[in-house]
């Protein structure tokens, strides 16, 4: 098996996006930190191997949903991931991410999700409009 950053990110993308499991857990480090992009506002925290591989399964054998990857940049170790998960057939039912890899001797040992999620009236986001900087400083 290569230890290529960018083969093993490529082939973890590939489990994903083709619900193939086949030789995904070989790409997990024992000592594999993941955490979800939910619960807000930090996600939920996977530590070891089997925990991520063991959530990680799930998506990969749920066909209702269909992750696409939208850009993937790798540099030395890391690498960041944008994809999209559409979870139904509307023009709306999708999320957007990202997941902030670390892969070290060909496993991932680090995976970082963090998600955009649709503005609560009530958000203190959900009222920002473009404004102007202060130009005090």
């Amino acid at each position: 098996m290569s230890t290529a950053v960018s083969e093993v990110i490529h082939r973890f993308n590939h489990a994903f996006v083709a619900h193939d499991p086949r030789g995904f857990e070989a790409l997990v480090g024992e000592e594999c930190v993941m955490e979800a992009i939910e619960p807000a506002p930090d996600g939920a925290r996977y530590e070891g191997k089997a925990a991520c591989v063991a959530f990680w399964m799930q998506l990969i054998e749920d066909r209702s949903m269909q992750f696409t990857a939208e850009h993937i940049e790798v540099a030395t170790d890391t690498a960041t991931i944008r994809w999209r998960l559409r979870f139904g057939p509307g023009a709306k039912d999708y999320v957007r991410g990202v997941n902030l890899m670390r892969v070290r001797d060909g496993r991932i040992v680090e995976a970082l999700g963090y998600g955009k999620t649709p503005a609560a009236d009530d958000s203190p986001l959900a009222n920002v409009v473009d404004a102007e900087p202060s130009s005090e400083g």
